[in-house]
């Protein structure tokens, strides 16, 4: 495990300690909303990417749930075209990645619906976050390419995510995002909470 990876680890362990209220997946709604400002608004248009992650744990009722979940996202893609991915990092968190190109309201009832199922099944406890990912359409080649809304069900709150390549991030854009979302959002006021999930490679999603 390289230097990188131990930090998002401690990170993930400390998440859960800061634990602040339970997770409230209706939360997740306001990026309905949120999808057309940044696009209409600051030109950061959907990827057609959201993930949720989330801890494992090692017994058949757990499996069962995950296994409810897919069922759930399975049957709801017939209908709506959302593709949904199950696996696991190194660190042992599992995502459930989820892709839409025409419908980003598709992605944020996907995840609700994922994370809901986990919740009624009395493991809220081990959510972690929903990622919600966007790019940079107006872009001249030297801003960052991606850009996330993070809610940290820990916390109970969103915040900005702008990697710049793996290890750095940009503090100028996730300020701006913060400034113009103040009042739509449920942001996280506290800036040490915003915690990064590093792509492995420069242009890749955290989950990849």
């Amino acid at each position: 495990m390289g230097l990188l990876d131990s930090i998002r680890a401690v990170l993930g362990s400390r998440a859960e300690a800061d634990a602040s209220r339970d997770a409230d997946p209706e939360d997740l709604f306001g990026m309905s909303t949120a999808y057309i400002t940044m696009g209409a608004e600051l030109g950061w248009e959907s990827t057609g990417d959201a993930a949720l992650c989330f801890a494992d744990v090692d017994s058949t009722d757990f499996s069962d749930t995950v296994d409810e979940v897919k069922a759930i996202l399975d049957a709801g893609g017939e209908e709506t075209g959302t593709e949904a991915d199950f696996h696991e990092d190194s660190h042992g968190y599992n995502w459930v990645v989820l892709h839409d190109d025409s419908d980003p309201e598709d992605l944020v009832t996907s995840v609700h619906f994922a994370a809901d199922t986990l919740v009624e099944r009395d493991y809220g406890s081990r959510l972690l976050a929903a990622l919600f990912a966007f790019e940079n359409v107006n872009g001249d080649g030297t801003e960052p390419t991606h850009a996330y809304w993070v809610y940290s069900f820990r916390r109970g709150a969103y915040y900005p995510f702008v990697p710049k390549g793996t290890s750095e991030r940009d503090s100028g854009v996730e300020f701006k995002l913060e400034s113009k979302f103040g009042t739509e959002l449920d942001l996280e006021p506290e800036k040490e909470y915003w915690y990064p999930y590093w792509p492995r490679s420069a242009g890749q999603h955290p989950w990849e």
